[in-house]
């Protein structure tokens, strides 16, 4: 096919047509070579990865999602990388799909403002920001990042009190964390971005457990004391204003009411005495009948008085008169008789409980 000599001729010069048909079967075979490796460029970059192109071992630039070419090997080389994809690094514990957590107190344990010790699990999530600088930029970009963020946090709680860590500033250091982590990356140029930092546990170290349950334990009944006395508080202080409002309301009241009824008084005491010094003996009479009335109506005998005579027979309901004072009067001037032509003086009798008054004849 390359045009060579047949058989065991002597003959070394090769046919003029075997060698056209020698150069054009050499020249597809490299042609086809050559198709197949240009088309051995192509390469696909899916959404979630970034495709870093290499040329001659020396970063070129990187290539977003989507079909791409570039010279095959050996010229230039791609390198892709998934930006999506959220990666977690642990602090002071290890842990696994179906294994139990695994403390590592190398890292778990660190010492506090205060100089006191305490048991921290921290986990934090990131992902690649810049691909380009996570494949050349640190040898190992998530060793690295795991001593970066265990640095951030022993920074983080060095500053803080043991106090502090364990009760109110959980969240407080874990946001901390999460910014130096952060800053420390982006000095290095590491190409990663932290999604989130979160405090997994911390507790005092082992051997001071107990005592410091004891502790929290008292500081959680005095919080408890504090609410209750503010509920006590906030419950007694308003009852005891609104007492002495109305205290002084039926205060005011009662002033009002003594003031108007003495000017009341006054006043009926002044005009009783324009009408004396107008008529003496008029006025005096009538104090006199109302003084009487006011007696009697409170009095437990009843007078009778009968002009006219008769033998009629007068009923009387005493029992009823006398057993209650709220009774109602009765005007015995205005009782109608029947009269008849025997004359009646007058009588007058003093009757008790359920008992009759009967007139003389």
């Amino acid at each position: 096919m390359f045009g060579g000599n047949s058989g065991g001729s002597n003959n070394t010069q090769p046919p003029e047509g075997g060698s056209k048909s020698g150069s054009i079967g050499a020249g597809l075979i490299a042609a086809i070579i050559l198709l197949v490796w240009l088309l051995s460029g192509i390469y696909i970059v899916e959404p979630a990865e970034r495709g870093v192109v290499l040329r001659f071992g020396q970063y070129s630039h990187t290539s977003m999602p989507g079909p791409h070419w570039h010279f095959p090997y050996p010229i230039d080389r791609v390198e892709v990388v998934d930006v999506a994809k959220i990666r977690s690094v642990e602090i002071g514990y290890r842990s696994s799909g179906g294994r139990p957590e695994s403390n590592v107190l190398s890292e778990s344990l660190m010492l506090t403002n205060d100089e006191n010790i305490v048991d921290l699990k921290i986990a934090g999530q990131y992902r690649i920001n810049d691909a380009a600088e996570y494949l050349f930029n640190v040898r190992t970009p998530d060793t690295i990042l795991r001593q970066m963020m265990e640095s951030a946090v022993r920074e983080v709680v060095g500053q803080s009190t043991m106090d502090f860590v364990l009760t109110e500033g959980r969240s407080e250091v874990a946001t901390r964390t999460e910014q130096r982590l952060q800053a420390m990356l982006d000095a290095h140029a590491t190409g990663l971005t932290v999604t989130s930092v979160s405090m997994q546990d911390v507790q005092p170290p082992e051997q001071v457990q107990d005592a410091f349950a004891d502790v929290v334990k008292a500081r959680e009944d005095e919080v408890r004391a504090k609410n209750e006395a503010e509920a006590y508080s906030n419950d007694i202080i308003p009852r005891a204003r609104g007492q002495a409002f109305r205290v002084i309301q039926e205060a005011e009241a009662y002033k009002s009411q003594v003031v108007a009824k003495a000017n009341g008084e006054a006043s009926r005491f002044v005009q009783v005495m324009t009408e004396y010094e107008k008529a003496p003996l008029i006025t005096q009479e009538r104090l006199y009948i109302d003084a009487m009335e006011s007696v009697y109506s409170r009095s437990q005998k009843v007078m009778v008085d009968v002009d006219s005579g008769g033998n009629n027979v007068l009923y009387l309901p005493l029992d009823k008169m006398r057993g209650s004072s709220n009774a109602p009067r009765v005007d015995l001037n205005n009782l109608n008789y029947p009269t008849t032509n025997n004359p009646q003086t007058s009588s007058s009798t003093s009757a008790q409980d359920g008992s009759r008054s009967r007139g003389g004849r």
